[in-house]
């Protein structure tokens, strides 16, 4: 009985030496600078991102793809109260832009016209064009800033090759517009002399947004253009 007891006990005692042998090399201890050094690393970097593409990719696709808008806004028919179709409208959609998973119709437009209103009474302030080549009842509108909504993701979605897939979530595909914003803020609209638009003729390049979303008549009294590029003629 006392040798059973003994062998007990010295498997007892080789079990937690082995135990206390094995312990440091079942986890791994890491600093908790080196954690935050690792997470840093892993974070999302708008500014990064958008610096890559923005003179190599987003400037020249609108550049050379943009669609003159008069041609756009010509196609669309609207009724006496300036609503028109959403059915009718996914057809020109499908025909010079893109239509998002959100079922907004994105375009990549082009023009040229006279500033006919200069609005900065809202820190997102607009300018008024009389397009040239359009005589119809929409209103085109064009950021002047010096600020853009920031639910304005219309450069981002109208390139075609900024995907929701290719990010790890819904911030980090936000960010990406909202920094496409800023740039466009401090290269397009921050040079402008907003004092001296009114009744200039002026070229732009951009892109625009109509929202569809849940809808079937859609109201076209106005839109509005987030300009990557704007020329005043002297």
């Amino acid at each position: 009985m006392r040798r059973t007891w003994l062998i007990s006990l010295v498997a007892v005692v080789v079990g937690v030496i082995l135990c206390f042998l094995i312990w440091p090399l079942a986890f791994t201890v890491v600093s908790v600078e080196k954690v935050q050094q690792e997470i840093k690393s892993e974070a999302f970097d708008p500014v990064v991102y958008v610096d890559k593409i923005w003179d190599s990719k987003i400037v020249p696709t609108i550049n050379e793809k943009a669609v003159d808008l008069s041609l756009i806004l010509g196609e669309m028919k609207l009724d006496s109260n300036g609503f028109a179709k959403k059915e009718d409208l996914s057809t020109i959609a499908q025909k010079y832009g893109l239509i998002t998973v959100g079922e907004a119709h994105v375009y990549m437009v082009k023009g040229m016209g006279q500033v006919v209103n200069v609005d900065t009474q809202s820190t997102t302030g607009i300018m008024e064009i009389q397009l040239d080549g359009y005589t119809g009842p929409v209103k085109v509108l064009i950021y002047i800033g010096p600020r853009i909504p920031s639910d304005e993701t219309s450069v981002r979605d109208a390139v075609g090759f900024i995907n929701f897939g290719d990010f790890r979530e819904q911030t980090e595909y936000g960010k990406v517009g909202a920094e496409i914003n800023k740039r466009i803020i401090a290269q397009v609209l921050a040079p402008l002399n907003i004092g001296q638009l009114q009744g200039k003729n002026i070229s732009f390049f951009g892109a625009m947004t109509i929202r569809t979303f849940n809808l079937i008549n859609i109201d076209l009294k106005r839109v509005t253009i987030v300009p990557i590029k704007i020329e005043v003629k002297e």
